[in-house]
């Protein structure tokens, strides 16, 4: 298998054993081990493994987008479209999709960290990120008959309360808008089980 140097460390690995370690925490490769064999039985035997040196190789040399949140640098580049930022909780990448989220316009980006998922939300929470991908989706006009379960019946229940629902335990999502200048709202949504 082909190795990977670390420049950080030194220490060479094999490029599966990297792949996996950016895709799930460190938490979810050792307690996890089903989900995270499975993937590295993919990556090993299925993958190319020259293609896959490629992509990583292409990956660790992409260049930082240069956008800005508006009014904090004079013509600030940013995305002008609505945007749904999604990451798992203690997920590797969870400190470049916050620092992302904090370059975007805050009223056309909704940030979600969804509990219990790890570094891979859309293997481990499916259904729950399928519903809030449904929620962004009809909050921006779409969708305006999807039924909505847990996920509406937890952000109504949010906004009005600070328990649960049921009382027993957390909903499926906690969803919290706060102003951070004149005008501007955040969207924030955490989804724990």
């Amino acid at each position: 298998m082909p190795e990977c140097w670390d420049g950080l460390s030194g220490l060479t690995s094999t490029l599966p054993d990297t792949v996996l370690s950016h895709l799930f925490s460190q938490e979810e490769l050792v307690n996890n081990t089903e989900l995270v064999q499975s993937y590295r039985q993919q990556i090993g035997n299925v993958v190319n493994q020259a293609n896959l040196q490629l992509f990583w190789n292409m990956y660790n040399s992409r260049r930082d987008l240069d956008i800005n949140r508006p009014g904090t640098v004079p013509n600030a580049k940013t995305l002008r479209c609505p945007v749904m930022l999604v990451v798992g909780d203690n997920a590797p990448a969870e400190d470049g999709v916050v620092e992302c989220n904090s370059k975007l316009d805050p009223t056309t980006t909704t940030f979600l960290k969804m509990a219990d998922s790890g570094g891979l939300p859309q293997v481990t929470q499916p259904g729950k990120l399928t519903e809030a991908f449904k929620y962004f989706l009809q909050g921006m006009g779409y969708m305006p008959s999807a039924s909505m379960t847990r996920l509406a019946r937890s952000r109504t229940a949010s906004l009005t309360s600070a328990s649960s629902v049921d009382g027993s335990r957390p909903q499926a999502c906690t969803h919290s808008e706060s102003s951070e200048g004149l005008g501007q709202v955040n969207h924030t949504m955490e989804v724990s089980c």
